[in-house]
């Protein structure tokens, strides 16, 4: 249940700088009447601010007057600031306060005695987005819905006088088909994030494959590059296998060996050379020597004689003596030269012996022995090189493994298809929501239309007004009278009103049956206008029955003293001195 329990009103319109409250949680009938000392007093009841009272109500709950009047215009005009309306009420036990105010901006949402949290606020309208949401929400009415079945006042266009479009939009919200609507609204929004899903799945697929592809592309590359590799390989074995092959035919440790005995055949034949050589020049040597002695020896025996061993003439002087001790010392060293020889004859003769016979001297393919030691190098490192080719790691299937295993993506579409399944559901939920013809639209209409056209009819015998008013399937309203139709404007003034009181009445009965009961309602004096008394005594016989039996608070504003003596309590409303202020002091009518 929705329970308004007070307003207060502060420099709002034409109160003034002195909070007024306004009581609405006594159930009852009262009767709200005006007197203006500014004007005279005594029955002067216009302009006295009668009308404040559902006007502050309405910018509390709505931040807007029932009028088009503009925000600022509302703030009491001899002050000028300070504007500061509030309003309690409760909601299935949680109490909530708004205060809203001009002058400064003011707008606090309070739940339980808790600040509503607000990150949406318009600091200079001084309003809060989300709360005026919640609040809305709470009430489960529009400002339009609110001023058709809560505030009912003159200054509302009749729905009957509105726009067939503008009536739909009102009978829509109160039969819930405006849910559908709003239903529908969010719809489209799940809808869009459905559709930009599917975008960014097709888009995220899209990538994966082109990704795919490339990659494909890459392990393609990397195949052909392994099998060139792979071909290399094998011709690099095959090159290095036969290079061997051919080096292979010699026998290079037997070359080795032929050439160490080369060498050692080489080096006894300039051995044997050498020695004789030497044999040949020592017996030379031998020769010259033993002629040299047997000059010597003849030259001495001339000496001996005293003969010149040149010229054979006699000699008996010292000269003699010198020459022929010098020749001795000459054949001395002469003999011991043959005998020296002799033993080096001997030496070299005996060495020669010990060469042996060196036979042919041994075969080699290479002339150089280097190149014979190039030859097993190049074995060596063509059997290297072999070897390492041999172990080579294939350098591509590790990559095209891991390109394979870890770069190809598993392109799934159950996202997608889930997705679409997701799409089509909500297609055929927007058909339901949106199309006139949908079996939800035509089930809630049938059952809240026939209930709305039950009240109404209702109100309308209880008012004593002859036409008959019905709602159509397709949300028009036909006015006949005695089988002729009718429009609104075809009424008189008393017939319009009363069809407005009991129109609103019908309105609050399927408000009230498809959300939650309200404890107030203000009629600001539709009971006045152009209503004779038989129309004003059955307008009040409903209110009180609805007072009676529902524990409403209506509050009648009106400008009927008769009235008085026919309500349960009457508010007093005073303008003085160009403020209002409310009479507090509420007087009690026994019925």
């Amino acid at each position: 249940m929705i329970n308004i329990r007070n307003v207060t009103i502060k420099n709002f319109m034409s109160v003034g700088n002195v909070t007024q409250a306004v009581r609405f949680d006594d159930a009852g009938l009262t009767l709200v009447l005006g007197n203006n000392v500014d004007l005279g007093g005594d029955g002067s009841r216009n302009g006295t601010g009668k009308t404040t009272i559902i006007n502050a109500l309405s910018y509390a709950l709505y931040g807007n007057a029932l009028t088009n009047i503009r925000k600022d215009n509302l703030i009491n005009k001899t002050n000028n600031k300070g504007m500061l309306v509030t309003v309690d009420f409760e909601v299935d036990g949680i109490e909530y306060r708004i205060e809203r105010g001009r002058k400064p901006n003011i707008f606090k949402f309070v739940v339980n005695n808790h600040d509503f949290h607000d990150d949406a606020t318009d600091e200079i309208q001084g309003e809060g987005r989300l709360s005026q949401q919640e609040i809305e929400k709470l009430l489960g009415m529009s400002h339009t819905m609110f001023k058709h079945i809560m505030a009912l006042n003159t200054y509302t266009e009749p729905f009957l006088s509105m726009r067939a479009n503008d009536q739909r939009d009102i009978i829509e919200q109160l039969l819930g088909i405006t849910l559908l609507s709003e239903k529908a609204t969010v719809l489209k929004d799940q809808m869009k994030e459905t559709k930009d899903s599917i975008k960014e799945e097709e888009y995220r697929i899209k990538g994966m494959e082109e990704a795919n592809t490339a990659i494909a592309k890459s392990i393609k590359d990397l195949e052909r590059r392994r099998r060139v590799w792979e071909d290399k390989k094998v011709s690099d074995i095959t090159a290095f296998g036969e290079a061997i092959a051919e080096l292979e035919h010699l026998d290079i440790d037997t070359e080795l060996t032929a050439h160490a005995d080369l060498v050692t055949f080489n080096n006894k034949e300039t051995q044997r050379s050498q020695l004789e050589l030497f044999i040949q020049n020592i017996q030379a040597d031998d020769k010259k020597q033993g002629k040299l002695v047997e000059k010597l020896e003849k030259e001495i025996g001339l000496l001996t004689d005293h003969k010149c061993y040149a010229c054979g003439q006699d000699m008996h002087d010292t000269k003699q003596e010198e020459i022929l001790k010098s020749k001795q010392e000459q054949r001395h060293e002469a003999a011991q030269h043959i005998l020296e020889n002799s033993k080096q004859l001997q030496d070299h003769a005996s060495t020669l012996d010990s060469l042996g016979e060196t036979g042919t001297a041994p075969s080699t393919f290479y002339a150089d022995i280097a190149d014979a030691h190039d030859h097993r190098n190049k074995v060596v490192q063509l059997q290297g090189q072999l070897d390492l080719k041999k172990a080579e790691n294939d350098p591509y299937t590790d990559q095209i493994e891991a390109l394979q295993t870890e770069g190809i993506q598993e392109v799934s579409w159950d996202s997608i298809n889930e997705l679409n399944v997701l799409r089509d559901h909500q297609d055929f939920l927007m058909k339901l929501l949106t199309n006139k013809d949908s079996f939800i639209r035509k089930r809630i209409i049938e059952q809240n239309l026939s209930y709305l056209n039950t009240r109404l009819g209702y109100y309308l015998t209880k008012l004593g007004l002859p036409h008959e008013v019905q709602f159509q399937p397709d949300l028009t309203v036909e006015i006949t009278e005695l089988g002729r139709e009718l429009d609104f404007d075809n009424l008189s003034r008393g017939e319009r009103n009363r069809l407005i009181l009991g129109l609103s009445w019908a309105f609050r009965d399927v408000f009230e049956s498809m959300n939650t009961p309200i404890n107030f309602m203000a009629i600001d004096e539709l009971v006045d206008s152009g209503m004779d008394s038989n129309g004003v005594e059955a307008s009040l016989g409903v209110l009180k029955k609805i007072v009676r039996e529902r524990n409403k608070n209506v509050f009648l504003i009106s400008h009927r003293d008769e009235l008085v003596g026919r309500v349960s309590c009457t508010l007093q409303v005073l303008k003085e001195n160009g403020f209002t202020t409310f009479n507090a002091d509420t007087d009690y009518v026994e019925e």
